[in-house]
């Protein structure tokens, strides 16, 4: 590979960060629905044309910021998991747990992009699961250490003989030994997590919860007990 070669491909990968950064900037600002490829160019310095070679479409461009923040929240989620150990399933569950609300608090405008009101026109490609799947990955690896570990769940609802059909698609994605009444547990501890954040995050819950931080531990809290995780607490 020549040197100017080189000094080409680098260029491409600054300019790239340059307009995602940008981009990013502007969900802020405008969100996504009204992000404009012509706007970030004017920001940025370019001509419009200039940067459909790098974004073809504020399509292309929208993929890029989903994938990249799915990336991101599920590194989060695996770094604060890989600092337990691994034995303490409870531990682990109250790790990224935080980890999820820490990064959610601080990359609000990139949780609304991920999990707010779909974006008019957008369908995110089949390209951007693998990312996607990372955080969901972390939490359903620890429903399966719970299973490992024999954990006794409180009493829940018998599962559905069809249940297993229903749940094809994340087993398809996620092949796990997880038993149908403790993956649908997950899949709930999984909503509830995300549908508290959403709630601060969209400021659902402003002025009827004072303290978020501690309301969160609390819900935490309560979903160790539920799943069966309380043996783990040192």
């Amino acid at each position: 590979m020549s040197a100017a070669t080189t000094a080409r491909d680098r260029a491409r990968v600054e300019i790239t960060r340059t307009i995602q950064d940008t981009a990013r900037r502007h969900l802020g600002e405008v969100g996504p629905a009204a992000l404009s490829l012509r706007a970030i160019a004017r920001e940025v310095g370019m001509v419009s044309s200039a940067v459909y070679r790098y974004f073809p479409s504020r399509d292309e461009l929208l993929t890029a910021l989903i994938t990249e923040a799915y990336d991101e929240l599920g590194a989060a989620l695996e770094v604060a998991d890989a600092a337990v150990p691994a034995d303490d399933v409870a531990a682990r569950l109250r790790a990224v747990c935080l980890a999820l609300r820490a990064w959610s608090v601080a990359h609000p405008h990139e949780y609304a992009l991920l999990y707010g009101s779909p974006v008019p026109g957008y369908a995110a490609p089949d390209t951007t699961t693998p990312a996607a799947g990372r955080v969901t990955g972390v939490l359903m690896t620890l429903a399966e250490a719970s299973e490992r570990a024999g954990h006794v769940m409180a009493p829940t609802v018998p599962a559905d003989p069809s249940e297993r059909d229903a749940l094809g698609g994340i087993r398809a994605l996620l092949p796990l030994e997880v038993s149908d009444e403790r993956l649908v547990r997950w899949l709930m501890a999984w909503a509830l997590l995300f549908g508290h954040l959403s709630l601060e995050l969209f400021g659902h819950m402003h002025r009827g919860i004072l303290d978020y931080d501690r309301h969160f531990r609390q819900v935490v809290e309560q979903l160790v007990r539920d799943l069966g995780l309380t043996g783990d607490d040192a």
